[in-house]
């Protein structure tokens, strides 16, 4: 029986990698290769206790437009420059993991979460399991029977990544995750910019849409909410509400499974070997 799809966050993977690893690690040419490397460990972790049927990397811009359109403060307290020593490491990513036989897929419209989300939707519409690696929780609306998020959780070094089912998706948010976008709208979201309804918490958001069902449902209601303060929040920035849960759903990027292709463990060892890797060169040829 085929393995899963294994679907990566790049960006997410390479800006976590740039932080964790030192920037003396470095390539022939005297430049960091810290994110590349502290990426393709990840990655390969990963391979190593699921097995998948193929790899693809997902890369996409910071912010769509789609989003930046409903809410010009999306994601405007991030960075406005990538750091120097990470830039380069980007633009060399596509080579470098091709090398190891992975699809490298690239939108310049829509999100790498849209593209993890499109092939998850694909695969499990095809019979198969789909893992989708992230340092993101909004992926957490994914989760389903034959999708499970890989959520690499930061300061998590050597342990892997967290496997999220739609069980654990409960557990945590307590409501399902068909609920995440409504539950990102009435919440928040810090590290987008989105800043909810005044006053509303988690367990205040997943008590209204355990109550109501859903985000339009909540607004719905709202001029019956009997706690003032939440009636005022919930009317108030009701535009803006739909507009958050609008950002935090996930679009149809338009791609397709890739086939079957295994690691080539050969090339990703010369690959490495060539950026200065010596150990992970050596530890690839020993699994060819």
């Amino acid at each position: 029986m085929p393995g899963p799809l294994l679907a990566v966050d790049t960006p997410s993977l390479l800006f976590r990698a740039f932080y964790a690893l030192p920037d003396s690690i470095v390539g022939p040419d005297g430049k960091p290769v810290n994110a590349l490397l502290g990426t393709a460990n990840l990655i390969l972790r990963e391979i190593e206790n699921h097995k998948p049927r193929a790899v693809v990397l997902c890369f996409g811009p910071d912010a769509a437009s789609y989003r930046t359109d409903l809410y010009p403060a999306y994601h405007a307290e991030r960075k406005a420059a990538m750091p120097d020593d990470l830039a380069p490491q980007f633009t060399a990513c596509p080579e470098f993991f091709e090398a190891f036989g992975w699809t490298v897929a690239t939108s310049d419209s829509l999100e790498a979460d849209d593209l993890l989300g499109t092939y998850a939707e694909k695969e499990a519409e095809a019979g198969g399991q789909a893992l989708l690696m992230t340092g993101d929780r909004d992926m957490y609306q994914c989760a389903a029977q034959r999708v499970t998020v890989l959520y690499v959780k930061t300061g998590a070094k050597g342990k892997g990544a967290e496997e999220v089912g739609p069980e654990e998706v409960e557990r945590r948010y307590g409501i399902g995750p068909e609920l995440v976008p409504d539950f990102i709208a009435l919440r928040g979201d810090p590290s987008d910019g989105l800043p909810g309804a005044k006053g509303v918490g988690p367990k205040t958001a997943a008590e209204l849409l355990r109550r109501h069902g859903s985000l339009e449902a909540v607004l719905d209601n709202a001029i019956r909410e009997r706690r003032p303060a939440l009636r005022g929040a919930l009317l108030e920035a009701a535009d803006d509400l739909r507009a958050f849960k609008d950002i935090a759903t996930l679009r149809d990027a338009g791609v397709e499974p890739p086939p079957d292709r295994e690691t080539d463990w050969v090339g990703a060892a010369k690959a490495a070997h060539e950026r200065g890797m010596t150990r992970l060169a050596e530890r690839l040829l020993a699994e060819a």
